[in-house]
């Protein structure tokens, strides 16, 4: 029994964890924080049944543990779940990316899935 537990947790974990492989789930008050303290992030537009989203999750995560983002945050916003902060966002179709310096958003993206296209987008952030 407590290995068949230990396998669920892991399996739980591991699924919790993949569905925001590229930044943590954000709401509107860490949006908010964002404009207000001035901080780096990029925030990315993920739906789970979007292959575009996974796409740019993997490249995403590669950039997460990049030391050049080391001050920038990396945030998720769930397409199907979170329409309020997507209007806020003027977010109208999923794999979006916004890109904040400073507390300002700086650009943004749709649909981009190549890698050094991302990287030239979030780039800004840092």
């Amino acid at each position: 029994m407590n290995i068949l537990w230990k396998s669920i947790m892991a399996g739980g974990f591991f699924i919790a964890s993949s569905v925001f492989a590229a930044g943590q789930p954000i709401t509107s008050a860490e949006l908010a924080d964002i404009e207000k303290q001035g901080k780096s992030a990029v925030i990315s537009t993920h739906a789970e049944w979007c292959s575009t989203c996974k796409a740019q999750d993997k490249i995403l995560a590669g950039f997460i543990k990049d030391p050049d983002y080391k001050n920038v945050v990396f945030y998720q916003a769930n397409y199907d779940n979170q329409k309020d902060l997507l209007k806020t966002l003027k977010v109208r179709s999923q794999s979006t990316i916004i890109v904040y310096k400073n507390g300002k958003e700086v650009a943004r993206a749709t649909g981009d899935t190549k890698e050094a296209a991302l990287s030239k987008l979030t780039r800004q952030a840092i």
